[in-house]
């Protein structure tokens, strides 16, 4: 019974939305105040889970129901650290809805929908049998939908909300066959269950086919090229529903993908496909959001390009290491998004016409040199050889971003002070990035499986995808030297824009253009 003690969290969060759907509309203060204390709750409760984990060890609640159709709690290392960054983040988000919506005629309805989206997450990441996972990920989606409608007279976010409905419930068929061939394939719905026979059987045709769904359904959820487009266009929504979606909602696809890791294991095409998606993703990305001109907007296009990395690390079964990327992403975006009105003007300080020093082509060259050969010496220290290849080479590709830093150190006009610095946050990225792995690896020993050693289409990605990374990592570094060239300036244009592939899907699902009736509706006869 004591592994139990996770419900109590999401049915906390229920009772304070019930509680806020029976408020008044406007100011609902003791709404408020039951909904905090309730996400408060949910902290403590998430605290006092790592307890049990240390003192029993993992485990399950009792199951309710019979044959397949159960329903159970699972407390592991996964599900616990899922837990307390969602009741985090969570109760972050309340409190600031609290004075963000103050005055909002329907802001009672709106701490409803929030502690009730944030309870069907906390049942997601700590489902136990495949009943529970399925109906949780539906419920989260389906309740989300009525957050990013707040203000339905809004055309465009009745287009994205439109636009993200159709995506999900692609999502919610592939998970359900998943599940469907999960169940046949291993005569059972419980999770932990078909995680251990995974790990000792071999592939069947049906697990793999399982494995396909599942990743579908996770680049579906996780915003992934070409689907990609409903998340940068939901900013219509309030701030804190963009910050309770970049920073946890949007996260249940990498959270899939890890929960199911040893059936992910068995289908090495699949998670060469995932490779080959989530890094063109975390590029196409990365590229479009230096474009954005509005905060959100490019808050969302750098959401797109994380969770790309993410399903890259995946690919390369790199699961604790895409697990730390959740929490890490989780908590910055999260701030990203509430802070984002105060950001305003620190972007514009920084997005001034031209980077501090301008680096010629040799610079860069030395740069990256260095940045290489201060990673090296770094993993020398923390032990390259207990290092998976894959983990050596994703480490390469953050370090890059550190290069261009010091290539800017290292121009003929940088200070001096300049250079030592960029040299030294190359430096601290290099330590940061062994320090955590190390962890995240020791934490999840025995919860998640090793990386296997890569063969040779694991290899084959690997260099493309270093080679890629690194290729326009050189280009960013080198783009001052022709930034005014028709060319880039057309190029520009054309990133601006996303390369047109989200009008593209616009027009592949109709839903471009709204009813005029519809459209036409007031909002207060909606309602």
């Amino acid at each position: 019974m004591i592994h139990a003690l996770p419900l109590l969290a999401p049915l906390l969060l229920l009772g304070a939305s019930i509680f806020a759907f029976r408020a008044p509309g406007l100011r609902p203060r003791s709404a408020i105040r039951v909904a905090e204390i309730a996400a408060l709750c949910t902290v403590v409760i998430a605290l006092a889970c790592g307890v049990v984990l240390t003192t029993w060890g993992p485990g399950s609640s009792p199951t309710i129901g019979i044959s397949y159709g159960t329903l159970a709690s699972r407390l592991d290392h996964v599900s616990l650290m899922m837990l307390a960054l969602v009741s985090f983040i969570g109760w972050i988000v309340l409190r600031y809805s609290g004075t963000f919506l103050d005055g909002e005629a329907r802001q009672g309805p709106f701490i409803g929908w929030m502690t009730a989206t944030l309870a069907a997450v906390l049942v997601l990441v700590q489902s136990g049998t495949l009943l529970q996972l399925v109906l949780a990920w539906v419920a989260t989606s389906l309740l989300l939908h009525r957050l990013l409608l707040f203000y339905p007279e809004r055309i465009a976010a009745r287009r994205a909300a439109r636009k993200k409905f159709i995506v999900s419930r692609t999502g919610d068929i592939a998970l359900i066959g998943a599940a469907v061939l999960l169940g046949f394939s291993f005569g059972t719905g419980d999770i932990t269950t078909i995680l251990a026979l995974a790990r000792q059987e071999e592939a069947a045709p049906l697990t793999i086919a399982a494995a396909g769904l599942l990743a579908i359904a996770a680049l579906l959820k996780s915003a992934q090229f070409p689907t990609h487009g409903w998340l940068t266009e939901v900013m219509e929504t309030p701030t804190p529903v963009s910050a309770l979606l970049h920073a946890g909602v949007v996260n249940a696809g990498g959270f899939l993908l890890i929960r199911f890791a040893d059936v992910m294991m068995q289908a090495p095409v699949v998670l060469a496909v995932l490779v080959m998606i989530g890094g063109f993703t975390a590029l196409f990305g990365s590229m479009v959001m230096l474009t954005q001109s509005a905060v959100k907007t490019s808050l969302a296009w750098s959401t797109v390009a994380q969770m790309g990395f993410m399903i890259l690390q995946c690919g390369f079964a790199l699961f604790p290491l895409a697990l730390l990327h959740i929490v890490a992403h989780s908590l910055y975006k999260a701030h990203s998004f509430l802070a984002s009105g105060s950001a305003i003007e620190t972007v514009a300080s920084t997005r001034r016409p031209g980077p501090i020093a301008i680096p010629n082509a040799r610079a860069v060259g030395r740069a990256f040199l260095l940045a290489l050969a201060i990673y090296a010496m770094i993993g020398v220290l923390f032990g390259f050889a207990d290092k998976p290849p894959q983990a050596l080479g994703l480490g390469a590709i953050l370090i890059f971003g550190v290069a261009y830093l010091i290539a800017q150190g290292l121009a003929d006009t940088a200070p001096w002070a300049l250079t030592w610095r960029t040299a030294l946050y190359s430096i601290s990225a290099a330590t940061a990035y062994f320090g955590l792995q190390l962890g995240a690896d020791t934490l999840m020993l025995g919860t998640l499986p090793a990386t296997p050693q890569p063969g040779p289409l694991e290899w084959t990605l690997l260099v493309l995808a270093v080679a890629t990374f690194g290729a326009v990592a050189v280009a960013q570094a080198l783009f001052p030297l022709w930034a005014y060239h028709p060319a880039a300036a057309g190029l520009r244009v054309h990133l601006a824009n996303g390369l047109y592939v989200n009008a593209l899907f616009d027009r592949l699902l109709r839903c471009w253009a709204l009813p005029p009736s519809e459209a036409a509706i007031p909002a207060s006869a909606k309602d």
